[in-house]
């Protein structure tokens, strides 16, 4: 069993930056890839960013590609999303997931864990 507890969210202007960290409990947490996704209102939860179990690898979804950074400390079993650049479209409910296996994938159903959400919102 995993744990995954979200926190960092909050209110931010355009062009601003935030932090959102994924603190994971149980021991899988460094053998296991870990996924960002957010909701926004009246819309379904999408995809955002990926990283592999080592660290080495990433994916990002295009509208976030060169704004957004994910980072991993297997260390203290916490994942990062380091959000730039932050447009009024980012506005959503940030959730960490836990994948089934090692390597990044952008597909719901491969997460098997979820935090319960943090609140981005971006005003303009």
């Amino acid at each position: 069993q995993v744990q995954l507890v979200e926190s960092g969210g909050g209110l931010v202007q355009a062009g601003g930056s935030l932090r959102v960290s994924c603190v994971a409990s149980g021991r899988t947490f460094s053998s296991v890839a870990m996924g960002w996704f957010r909701q926004a209102p009246g819309k379904e939860r999408e995809f955002v960013a990926s990283i592999g179990w080592s660290g080495r690898t990433t994916y990002y979804v295009d509208s976030v590609k060169g704004r957004f950074t994910i980072s991993r400390d297997n260390a203290k079993n916490t994942v990062y999303l380091q959000m730039n650049s932050l447009k009024p479209e980012d506005t959503a409910i940030y959730y960490c997931a836990a994948a089934r296996a090692g390597a990044i994938t952008t597909v719901e159903d491969q997460y098997v864990y979820w935090g319960q959400g943090t609140q981005v919102t971006v005003s303009s």
